[in-house]
């Protein structure tokens, strides 16, 4: 039976891996039938911005960006003042705290990260 899982990733991906091995997880479950969206918090976002030198594991990161973007992964930002910007070609948009809030509390599943 087909979820509707949220993954958030609030962790910095230049101080872990962390972040990357949950993309990796967002991207295995929606290549099922699992309705997922991925949902980035604070420095989370810069897995999207077109500056990654510093991101742990990049070379693994820059593997799974194609397939996230063609299979079209819907992403939640963290509407900041102090907003990382991320590369046009995702499906991503900003949304503040509260409507994250009540989005991850609506879904049959989260991974927190």
């Amino acid at each position: 039976m087909a979820k509707n899982i949220a993954v958030v990733i609030q962790e910095d991906p230049r101080k872990t891996h962390r972040p990357v091995e949950a993309l990796r997880i967002a991207l295995g479950l929606a290549a099922g039938s699992h309705t997922t969206t991925v949902v980035l918090l604070g420095e989370a976002a810069r897995l999207l911005s077109e500056e990654t030198d510093d991101i742990i594991d990049v070379d693994i990161l820059e593997k799974y960006l194609p397939s996230i973007e063609q299979l079209e992964i819907p992403v939640v930002l963290q509407d900041r003042p102090d907003q990382i910007p991320v590369r046009d070609e995702f499906s991503a948009r900003r949304e503040n705290d509260e409507t994250i809030s009540s989005f991850v509390r609506s879904m049959d599943c989260a991974l927190v990260f």
